[in-house]
């Protein structure tokens, strides 16, 4: 099977453009950029795809023991870049997909014109004996996982408003449980440990192409710490601020996304 049947990757915008790639996080698919696609459309050629598991992928071919961690996801990423042809290309990768950004890039860096890490986090869990904070701690991560593991929809409903922010704007949080419920529970559980328990930190400094990190202005997933630790371990990256608050920036600040994803691809093509 191709990567094209498989992922359910889609490609639109300007034929001959740079290219630019939106991974999607947990818990969602790639229908989580259409506010931002048709902004990226006028000047780029825009890959989106589904993670195995998710949204219009072949759910066959996920299996547990692939997808146990980031590579098998990145292993994916590279197949798909591979199999497009289309050039070194930026990779947008949003929360977790970030992490398989990195990874894919550490692996073969010639594929990637540059990386934006949106609403990155290497490690969720505090680490005190070295002073970094993910902002949890290993408690309240396997509490978060036990909750998923006993009730996946009533987790989703709980958990999505506060991962989305922006209370002001219910829809937002309401979209995002939705697509949480969309997901297989028995996928969402082994993702959401690969998400939550992956610690990536020590692959930051093996980046070596260009790099922005993107945060947002208040986030309860990835503190501003977070982001300012990832800038300060990738080579020669830049960090902004986006005004959006939340975790999901696409959703909530679609053109102020869009924006600095595409100042970025410029500055590197």
């Amino acid at each position: 099977m191709g990567t094209r049947s498989r992922n359910h990757v889609t490609v639109s915008g300007r034929a001959g453009g740079p290219v630019v790639m939106l991974a999607h996080g947990f818990g969602c698919d790639q229908h989580m950029w259409r506010l931002v696609v048709p902004l990226l459309e006028r000047d780029f050629t825009v890959v989106v795809f589904d993670h195995v598991g998710a949204g219009q992928s072949d759910l066959s071919a996920w299996s547990p023991e692939r997808y146990a961690t980031l590579d098998g996801y990145t292993d994916d990423v590279l197949a798909i870049c591979r199999e497009l042809a289309l050039g070194p290309l930026t990779f947008v990768g949003h929360s977790v997909s970030a992490m398989m950004g990195v990874l894919a890039a550490a692996r073969e860096p010639d594929a990637f014109a540059g990386l934006v890490l949106l609403a990155p986090s290497p490690c969720f869990i505090d680490d005190p004996a070295t002073g970094y904070r993910g902002g949890f701690s290993a408690d309240d991560i396997d509490e978060l996982l036990e909750s998923l593991d006993a009730n996946y929809l009533g987790w989703s409903g709980a958990m999505a408003p506060v991962i989305m922010g922006n209370p002001e704007r219910p829809e937002l949080g309401e979209e995002l449980t939705n697509s949480f419920c969309r997901t297989d529970p028995d996928i969402a559980r082994v993702f959401a440990r690969v998400t939550f328990l992956s610690d990536n930190r020590e692959d930051l400094a093996k980046v070596t192409v260009p790099t922005l990190v993107a945060q947002c202005s208040v986030d309860a997933i990835a503190p501003p710490e977070v982001g300012a630790f990832v800038q300060s371990r990738i080579p020669g990256s830049r960090l902004v601020t986006l005004d959006a608050t939340g975790h999901c920036p696409q959703l909530a600040a679609p053109e102020e996304t869009a924006a600095a994803i595409t100042d970025f691809v410029r500055a590197v093509h």
